[in-house]
């Protein structure tokens, strides 16, 4: 192996060599290289969206829910919070009324999904996207409600203001009343990202509770869990041996397309980087085959010097597993150093140029995340070098099969 590695080096940086046959497998080399790089850095932005997602939208709106089919709300409430709360797979449940209906300041009207949480005792981030100030207006006044960002923006709201929710009343023959109107004190303004800033709001369960005319103290039940991802069976699970009719709703129902769209698109920028470093590994197979041909005469002497057919395959699998480990190391070595710093140097090209990538009104962030996972480096190294190695099995079979006789002719 050592005679094997000292002769593909030779060939390598032999000072003979077709400049040609140089180019495509500096390209070979290249292309490896930049494929590596890329589908790394890629696939660190979509594990920064999904950090993000799981950090944000996840923080904010509960992992499952199971809610009342009646206006009579959560039966047993007490009891039931204690006896869930002892779930393994459940972190928090917490009561909760949601009401939806449209908000009201100075005549112009909005869309709004009011959720009714107990203030002191809901571990949800809601906490976290205000001011401290702003948060205690809100919990030291229970006439006090929390706007999505794109509601204030589009009504024109800010903190003090007094706002009129008007909520539909609906009976068991379907007929619709007067609408109930409640009004509220706006406490801040609540900014999660995405589309859930334009019709997100929060006031005291109690408020929400008494406006939906609700006979209990809280409409349905808010899940915490400690797998997330786990949603749709934990909470069918649970809805299933619920003593009470109730619907039963995981956030992967309203959010969860956030998601799939993130596992879509990092399959597909997997599947066609991998096909680039392909590519890439052809120029290996063309640039090997064209070294094998210039090399004919040195191969034939090498036999007759008594170079067995193993030791000629090594040496050109060894040439080219050369430009695959050079360009792979490349490519890995960067995209390790870039993809950790990658937000702050998107940002300074933001700030230097004036535009903005992402914008917080569309996505649920405005800014490009990126979380490095050391088993996509991995994945990515041992892809590369395997095609790599692939890529050189051909060349190095036609240069062990060369004759001698016919080759010193």
């Amino acid at each position: 192996m050592k005679l094997a590695w000292q002769l593909a080096r030779r060939f390598r940086h032999a000072k003979t060599q077709n400049r040609f046959i140089s180019f495509i497998s500096l390209s070979s080399t290249f292309g490896i290289g930049l494929g590596c790089f890329v589908l790394i850095i890629l696939l660190s932005v979509m594990n920064g969206f999904e950090r993000e997602l799981t950090h944000r939208i996840l923080s904010v709106v509960a992992h499952g829910e199971l809610y009342s089919v009646d206006s009579t709300g959560i039966e047993n409430l007490d009891a039931q919070l204690y006896r869930l709360n002892d779930d393994p797979r459940v972190e928090s449940v917490v009561p909760y009324t949601e009401l939806t209906g449209m908000l009201q300041f100075k005549g112009e009207l909005k869309a709004v999904s009011l959720t009714g949480i107990d203030v002191n005792n809901d571990p949800s981030a809601f906490k976290q996207q205000v001011s401290e100030d702003s948060w205690r207006a809100f919990q030291g006044n229970k006439d006090g409600v929390l706007v999505g960002k794109g509601i204030a923006n589009k009504l024109g709201i800010s903190k003090g203001d007094a706002v009129q929710a008007l909520i539909p009343v609906t009976h068991a023959d379907l007929r619709f009343s007067a609408p109930t109107t409640v009004t509220l004190i706006v406490a801040g303004v609540i900014s999660v990202g995405g589309e859930l800033d334009n019709h997100i709001g929060v006031m005291h369960l109690a408020k929400a509770s008494s406006a939906a005319g609700l006979t209990g103290k809280a409409m349905g039940l808010r899940f915490r869990l400690y797998d997330p991802f786990s949603a749709y069976s934990t909470m069918r699970d649970i809805g299933y041996s619920y003593p009470q009719a109730v619907y039963m709703s995981d956030w992967t129902r309203t959010q969860g397309h956030l998601y799939k769209d993130i596992q879509l698109v990092r399959t597909v920028v997997y599947i066609a980087l991998v096909l680039v470093i392909a590519v890439a590994c052809f120029n290996i197979v063309s640039s090997l085959v064209m070294a094998v041909k210039e090399k004919q005469a040195s191969i034939a002497i090498l036999k007759t010097m008594g170079a067995s057919d193993s030791l000629i395959r090594q040496t050109f699998m060894l040439q080219g597993a050369l430009n695959g480990l050079v360009g792979m190391s490349v490519g890995v070595g960067l995209a390790v150093i870039i993809a950790p710093n990658l937000s702050a140097i998107v940002k300074s090209v933001e700030t230097a140029l004036g535009i903005s990538l992402l914008s917080g009104d569309i996505y649920f962030i405005d800014f490009l995340p990126s979380q490095l996972h050391w088993a996509d480096v991995g994945v990515t190294i041992v892809v590369a070098l395997t095609l790599s190695v692939l890529a050189t099995l051909y060349p190095a079979h036609k240069a062990a099969k060369i004759s001698p006789a016919e080759s010193l002719h």
